[in-house]
């Protein structure tokens, strides 16, 4: 039996890795995870998880690799290190960053996979292997988000960055206030990032009627599910959105693009989401070309294609390839957060 590993730190985590946790132990393997830091909720573990408690369990867990969605990983667990990402936010400083922890970059799609290679001729200690992301595998069957109050009305998820310099959040909160009280053809969902400001959270959650919910969930397929249209900034969110084929308004957007209907000013939202719910055949196909760019995949097999990349690394691992950076100084540290010492 082969044993797999896990290293999370944050709740968005769960929906990417499940996917993959379902394929590994359809193969007859193991899988076990562990938490760094203090930002996951332990109540969304289920009961069937194996939550390794220590630092010393991970190593002597022995995985045959570590399977990452975060940008770290500390050297000193065994393992082929593997990076899977948390998202398809690319205009986000550090997405292409080398930090010089990962064996193998399972990409998203050809744009992030032409990227990586592009990195990996002046960094060449890692392999790119082109798979899909994990947490698609449920995107496309995922049942629709149902709540309390909910009506047979267009309905507009408002899904905001948390990052000070690119969120939307302050800026759209009196539009959305006027729109939600207003405006009856429509209904709201609000679905905050886990790292989004507690204070602004609050102040959407002082609003909250039979028109507008600020929803809590650690499964986001649903919700994307039930939107009719999104709203949002500079966020990962949106291409995932667009996997589904529905319109995208964004405020502010970093790099705008072709697909997006991005707005500057708060007060041209609401024409905007007009025109997004009678999106013609040229928007979706814009939608369409940027999805074969960023995540060309729809047959919930990404999660297979990761793992079958991971035994092909390890059982045949790529001609050239020379040694990952020392990177002692950032190795310290991490064994400083995790307080192991042991060599």
């Amino acid at each position: 039996m082969k044993h797999y590993l896990f290293y999370i730190a944050h709740n968005y985590a769960f929906e990417i890795l499940r996917p993959l946790q379902q394929e590994i132990r359809s193969r007859g393997d193991s899988i076990a995870w562990f938490v760094e830091g203090n930002e996951i909720n332990p109540d969304y573990f289920h009961q069937d998880e194996k939550v390794l408690d220590t630092v010393k369990q991970a190593v002597d867990y022995n995985p045959r690799a570590i399977l990452v969605p975060g940008n770290l990983v500390p050297d000193f667990i065994p393992g082929l290190k593997v990076q899977i990402f948390h998202g398809f936010e690319w205009k986000k400083k550090g997405h292409f960053r080398e930090r010089g922890c990962f064996d193998l970059y399972c990409t998203q799609g050809p744009f992030f996979t032409s990227r990586f290679e592009q990195i990996r001729t002046t960094h060449p200690h890692f392999s790119v292997v082109e798979t899909g992301w994990p947490k698609t595998d449920t995107l496309f069957n995922a049942p629709v988000y149902d709540w309390p109050n909910k009506r047979n009305v267009k309905t507009i998820l408002y899904a905001p960055t948390f990052s000070p310099a690119l969120t939307s959040a302050s800026a759209l909160f009196d539009e959305i206030n006027k729109l939600a009280k207003t405006y009856k053809d429509w209904q709201w969902i609000i679905k905050f990032h886990p790292k989004m400001a507690e204070n602004i959270v609050q102040q959407y959650q002082s609003i909250s009627s039979d028109n507008l919910h600020v929803i809590e969930t650690s499964e986001l397929a649903p919700v994307l599910q039930t939107a009719d249209v999104i709203v949002s900034d500079t966020s990962s969110i949106i291409t995932e959105f667009g996997l589904l084929n529905k319109p995208i308004v964004t405020f502010k957007n970093k790099e705008p693009e072709a697909h997006l209907l991005n707005i500057f000013e708060p007060t041209d939202l609401f024409s905007a989401i007009e025109q997004a719910l009678k999106a013609d055949q040229s928007l979706l196909k814009k939608i369409k070309h940027n999805t074969s760019l960023m995540h060309p995949y729809f047959d919930g097999k990404s999660s297979a294609r990761v793992l079958d990349a991971v035994e092909k690394t390890i059982q045949s691992p790529p001609l050239g390839l020379k040694a990952k950076p020392r990177n002692l100084f950032r190795k310290l540290k991490m064994r400083k957060k995790l307080g192991y010492w042991n060599f």
